[in-house]
């Protein structure tokens, strides 16, 4: 009977395990960040926050509806769902109180997010050219981000040992991502640029070439996710653009909207993304035609 029973708790233990490891480290990380936010508003009011109830998230979306944006209340209550399943504890997401309580609010605040704007070929250049010739790190991380579509979590951790060049340019192996939560792998292929200058795979090699450290080894650009944005903000507002309207996911929104306005088909453009649905890379696409389709073309004034 001993027996079973401590067989019992280590299949609960590595049941746990799996759990966890189902759902990236950020990605956990970022859940466990949401759940002590509804914990604390339940301290405060006195709710029982584990295992809640329905109505108390109503209540906390509620709240959150006064100061943040749409995705963030949908976000937060995934968060609660998630660590209520880690606990073992089952919490009904979709329960109608929930919901209408959500609808309302998208009714009064809309959903749609302000999203930051897309460095596009004009921008690129621009920033680009702002660089000093010594911070090629900086140079290499923007041209490739761009080119690959990268988001930024996929840009700081490519190691040396993913990344390999061919005659026709550079294939980087993308171990993980947001949307390959098991670790399946994928391949970007760039390849070479006609302006040399604004080459992403030239300017890659020159950058590991230079390197001070063991070229084999270790992240190719050695920082965080959030320097990636910094970065950008940095040499746009060098470049003369407005930094606030830019951040990490420029460069991939930029790279899908460049890839749409010169006629890239959506398939292609979400083989580079990494997209796995249309919605996103469909608005990328209704961008770069605002005014290559726009009705006004056709009046001559």
């Amino acid at each position: 009977m001993n027996n079973l029973i401590t067989d019992v708790k280590s299949l609960e233990i590595e049941t746990l395990n799996n759990l966890k490891n189902s759902k990236a480290h950020n990605t956990l990380r970022a859940y466990k960040a949401d759940f002590r936010d509804f914990s604390s508003f339940c301290a405060k009011n006195g709710f029982q926050y584990l295992p809640t109830e329905p109505k108390i998230i109503a209540l906390y979306i509620t709240y959150l509806s006064k100061s943040s944006k749409f995705s963030t209340l949908k976000r937060r209550i995934a968060s609660i769902s998630v660590i209520h399943k880690l606990k073992g504890h089952y919490i009904d997401t979709k329960h109608p109180i929930i919901m209408e309580n959500l609808h309302g609010i998208k009714r009064t605040l809309g959903s749609r997010q302000k999203a930051k704007k897309p460095i596009l070929i004009n921008d690129l250049k621009l920033i680009i050219k702002a660089i000093d010739k010594e911070k090629i790190r900086d140079k290499a991380l923007i041209l490739i981000g761009f080119a690959g579509g990268f988001r930024r979590s996929e840009l700081v951790n490519i190691y040396h040992e993913d990344v390999e060049f061919v005659p026709e340019g550079v294939k980087i192996l993308i171990k993980r991502s947001k949307t390959d939560q098991s670790g399946e792998g994928a391949v970007k292929a760039i390849p070479y640029f006609d302006n040399q200058e604004f080459c992403p795979v030239i300017t890659l090699k020159n950058y590991i070439n230079c390197k001070l450290v063991d070229k084999n080894q270790g992240k190719i650009f050695e920082i965080s996710d959030k320097s990636v944005a910094l970065i950008i903000k940095k040499y746009a507002e060098m470049a003369g653009l407005d930094p606030s309207k830019y951040a990490g996911h420029s460069l991939r929104s930029g790279f899908a909207t460049t890839a749409a306005e010169f006629g890239a088909e959506e398939r292609n453009i979400m083989t580079m993304t990494g997209h796995k649905t249309t919605q996103m890379v469909r608005r990328y696409i209704q961008e770069a035609n605002l005014f290559k389709n726009n009705a006004l073309n056709k009046i001559k004034l």
